[in-house]
């Protein structure tokens, strides 16, 4: 079976959907299905079960995904391994980074970086802290990107520290808090992130809330806290200088110090040796010295 065969069973069991991995793989779902059944021929086994509802693997489909997703990752290490012994860059660049830094810090790094390194594929997963450490410690990526301190072995490297800010539109102090009907404007994070906002909120208020909404976007949070729908708690890389029609009051904790956010770039010392993980990094510490 061919490379391209089993990335075809790979995408097909991300997706467990016919009309999905057709798109993903820019076929149409017949020829696709066509291509299944030939797949399943060879194996001599039925490899998904068909259903209204999608794809679900049959017991061999399970042990034929486990063998095909650990060759294609054997396959790519190879090909690092290969491409960091020619002059230039080559090869693919997997990146996991927290969703905030992906949506205000990344694009511009990773501008500069496709510019430098046009040879390089980049292959990007956002989401929260802890999915990205267990993308790590699974060999899934190159870099992770992560908000808070890491409890890392492997080699690490500090990025940036940004402070938190209660935002709003008419509130200018904290006191306000305990007398104003706008509700506390949430997004979903990882658990740490929302434990240090609980821990301040408690030691400040002793109770909870009055109302609050909760939003899946920090970006969404930050919109609807700036069009006056109510306040919320926002790191300093959220704000942007055109943010001028609200008022950010910075959050203290018990010992009167500013409290900040942390993030750390992630990795395996071992994949330092790639050429495409090292001009990433090095790009990152350069731009630090701007």
């Amino acid at each position: 079976m061919s490379i391209n065969e089993y990335y075809v069973l790979s995408i097909l069991a991300e997706e467990l959907n016919m009309r999905k991995a057709a798109e993903r793989l820019y076929v149409s779902q017949p020829a696709l299905s066509q291509r299944l059944q030939t797949i399943e021929k060879r194996w001599a086994s039925q490899i998904f079960i068909r259903s209204q509802k999608g794809l679900s693997l049959t017991p061999a489909g399970e042990q034929i995904i486990s063998y095909v997703n650990e060759t294609l990752q054997k396959e790519e290490q190879v090909r690092d391994q290969i491409s960091s012994l020619h002059t230039e860059v080559h090869g693919t660049l997997k990146l996991a980074v927290a969703s905030i830094i992906g949506q205000y810090w990344l694009p511009k790094v990773l501008k500069q970086y496709v510019d430098l390194y046009p040879q390089v594929k980049i292959s990007l997963i956002t989401g929260w802290s802890s999915e990205i450490l267990k993308h790590l410690y699974d060999d899934h990526i190159h870099i992770g990107i992560i908000r808070g301190r890491p409890e890392w072995r492997g080699k690490k490297h500090f990025l940036l520290s940004d402070e938190l800010f209660l935002v709003d539109t008419s509130i200018k102090s904290l006191d306000e808090i305990k007398t104003t009907n706008k509700p506390f404007i949430q997004f979903r994070s990882d658990s740490t992130y929302f434990q240090e906002i609980q821990e301040w909120w408690h030691n400040h208020f002793k109770t909870s809330p009055k109302r609050t909404i909760v939003v899946d976007q920090i970006e969404t949070c930050k919109q609807m806290a700036i069009n006056g729908i109510g306040y919320a708690i926002l790191p300093s890389i959220s704000l942007t200088a055109n943010d001028t029609n609200v008022y950010k009051i910075p959050l203290y904790d018990d010992e009167e110090k500013r409290i900040e956010r942390e993030t750390w770039l992630l990795t395996h010392e071992s994949l330092t040796q790639l050429k495409q993980v090292k001009a990433f990094i090095n790009l990152v510490a350069e731009s630090k010295k701007i």
